[in-house]
């Protein structure tokens, strides 16, 4: 029976013990907010387990409402399997790989947010297809299946009816894009608003921006200076205010950060500021010298030098894309 002919759209969250709660929160808050303005049709959200019972999420918190795997029937719009401490038990129960296998037989489409994707892989949904998973795990998870084609870096991956996403928060990402297909990019819009979130990140933008995408400096000046850094974009930034925050000469802090991340202070900030004018550009309609303003560039033309240098491209174009540009030399 055509999409068209449906009364809802039937979507089936499947949970295990110790999986993570926010892989549920993201995409059932997301829905349910999407019906709040108007989906047609509406999504049902299911929670399901192997069992059918009250199921424990990584944090500690309950989760209730579950149904038996085994007893869900009929048409099942869209599968999505978590992931989470839990996921290696969960890969390994033959039980849940086979309601699995069954659902994704009878359903539209299949996703997995974060680790999810190692139980999708166990069920044989992933031989040969382009996916993702949570940037900690994709090197496990080519490793563990090897007919697996696994991109670590996007957010997630769409290979024809099969979504990969990656971790956690980027379960919204997904939704978002599932919305969009289904209801159009205004309704998306509308939810991502409500959600105080940017709209929507593009499945292809990396998981981890080069700011973050070093490991955490074992430093604690320049640990701490980062996420000053980070939240004090408009402020004054250059190498003597570090310095002097940190109680440090500027020779040292450059040497701090040369050790730890590889960078002088001063480009260090320069590339969270031109990220985050990017995120501005994409995401909102301000204009360049408000952007400009926000991240602590000196005017709108200096911003303009700042993504010619790093993307290549100028803001106007960068407005105008729909995905987002790896930075030169990525």
């Amino acid at each position: 029976m055509g999409l068209e002919k449906e009364t809802v759209r039937r979507v089936l969250i499947v949970a295990f013990d110790d999986a993570q709660i926010l892989d549920v929160a993201c995409p059932s808050g997301a829905l349910e907010i999407a019906n709040s303005h108007g989906a047609a049709p509406p999504y049902v959200v299911e929670l399901a387990t192997v069992q059918g019972r009250t199921t424990r999420s990584s944090s500690g918190i309950m989760l209730a409402g579950a149904r038996r795997l085994a007893e869900v029937s009929g048409r099942v719009d869209t599968v999505i399997v978590v992931g989470g401490a839990g996921t290696s038990a969960a890969a390994a129960d033959d039980r849940l790989l086979t309601q699995v296998r069954r659902l994704a037989g009878r359903s539209r489409r299949i996703a997995s947010v974060c680790t999810g994707a190692f139980v999708l892989a166990a069920a044989g949904l992933l031989d040969d297809r382009r996916v993702t998973t949570h940037w900690g795990y994709g090197e496990l998870l080519a490793a563990t299946f090897p007919a697996v084609n696994v991109d670590p870096a996007p957010l997630y991956i769409r290979d024809g009816n099969v979504f990969t996403s990656a971790g956690v928060i980027s379960a919204l990402d997904l939704t978002l894009a599932l919305i969009e297909d289904d209801c159009g990019p205004t309704l998306a819009r509308e939810v991502a608003r409500e959600l105080v979130t940017y709209l929507h990140r593009p499945g292809d933008q990396a998981q981890i921006s080069t700011f973050l995408a070093v490991p955490p400096p074992g430093n604690r000046v320049v640990r701490d200076l980062l996420g000053y850094i980070a939240a004090h974009l408009a402020e004054d930034l250059s190498p003597p205010a570090l310095a002097a925050r940190a109680g440090v000469t500027t020779r040292h802090l450059t040497r701090l950060f040369t050790a730890q991340l590889g960078s002088t202070p001063a480009r260090t900030v320069r590339t969270a500021r031109t990220e985050a004018a990017a995120q501005l550009v994409r995401s909102t309609a301000l204009p360049l010298a408000a952007v400009a303003r926000r991240c602590g560039f000196a005017s709108a033309e200096t911003l303009r030098t700042a993504f010619r240098q790093y993307y290549g491209i100028t803001g106007d174009t960068l407005r105008r894309m729909t995905d987002m540009p790896r930075p030169i030399g990525a």
